[in-house]
Order: C-alpha cells, then sequence, then structure tokens
C-alpha cells in the first residue's frame, strides 16, 4: 500500500509542476485560455503540493498573488499536517 502511495505521490507532483509550468507559458507566450487558479490549486490539494511550489518557485508563477499564495500555503500545511501524523502514528503505533 505504501508503494501505490508513494507512486500515486510522485505522479501527482509531477503532474502539478506541468501544469503550472504550461500555464506560465501560456501566460508569457500566447493569449489562448489559461487554467484558472481553482484548477491550479485542485492539484495541490490531490498531492501536487510540492510539484507545484517547485513550478511557482522555478518559474515566478502566481507569486505575486498573495489570496493564491494563501491557499497554497495552506493546503500545504494540512497536507505536511496528514503526513506528519501518518508517519508518527506509525512510529509510535497510536
Amino acid at each position: 500500500m505504501k508503494e501505490v502511495l508513494f507512486v500515486y505521490f510522485i505522479f501527482i507532483n509531477i503532474l502539478a509542476f506541468l501544469i503550472y509550468s504550461f500555464d506560465k507559458y501560456r501566460s508569457i507566450k500566447t493569449k489562448a485560455s489559461r487554467i484558472s487558479e481553482r484548477e491550479l490549486h485542485v492539484f495541490s490539494l490531490l498531492g501536487g503540493f510540492l510539484g507545484a511550489t517547485l513550478a511557482m518557485a522555478l518559474f515566478r508563477h502566481k507569486v505575486s498573488k498573495n489570496t493564491f499564495l494563501y491557499k497554497h500555503i495552506t493546503i500545504m500545511l494540512v497536507w505536511i499536517s496528514g503526513v506528519g501524523y501518518f508517519f508518527l502514528r506509525e512510529l509510535f503505533s497510536l
């Protein structure tokens, strides 16, 4: 089960990174429709917060939008808390 979760986590983070990168590319190079902020947050909620954060840092994407950042940080904290609880629970057999 852990292996499946690990593979999922890797996959969703790569996908989130690619989607954020694609949205940044579209914001610079084309006038085509972009990915909504809500959809970007969905990928973070699904576990892609690390890939999203990496893309945001590398491409300076959405970093000037405070409301977007607050939501993203909240999602990160929830995930980190959940993952931390999962591993601590197993470590201490809670």
